[in-house]
């Protein structure tokens, strides 16, 4: 392929993504950081593979930046689902204190 062709698919690749994220519904939201994780995990396999074929220098350190750069990204991404499932968590009422029952003594 051509560099104008993967440039073309690129392009259209990032308006699809663009609409189908934010076309997606708040409730929706947690499932998806997931799938998103999942594709950054997919990334860091591609490029320990990629870089460990290179044969220049520059690539494996491109391959590098792309492991630790999709490293980030899964991280910061289980982050964010994790505060965000916490908000759907229901909060503990606290205990009363022995002896605060509310009588007169």
């Amino acid at each position: 392929m051509d560099f104008v062709s993967i440039l073309s698919i690129f392009v259209m690749a990032c308006f699809v993504g663009y609409y189908v994220v934010w076309s997606v519904t708040p409730a929706l939201h947690t499932p998806l950081m997931a799938v998103t994780n999942a594709i950054s995990s997919v990334i860091v396999v591609g490029a320990l593979v990629a870089s460990a074929a290179a044969g220049s220098p520059a690539a494996k350190w491109l391959g590098l930046g792309a492991v630790v750069l999709a490293s980030v990204n899964i991280f910061g991404g289980f982050a964010v689902t994790e505060r965000m499932l916490a908000m759907y968590k229901k909060k503990d009422k606290p205990a009363p204190k022995p002896g605060s029952g509310g009588g007169t003594h």
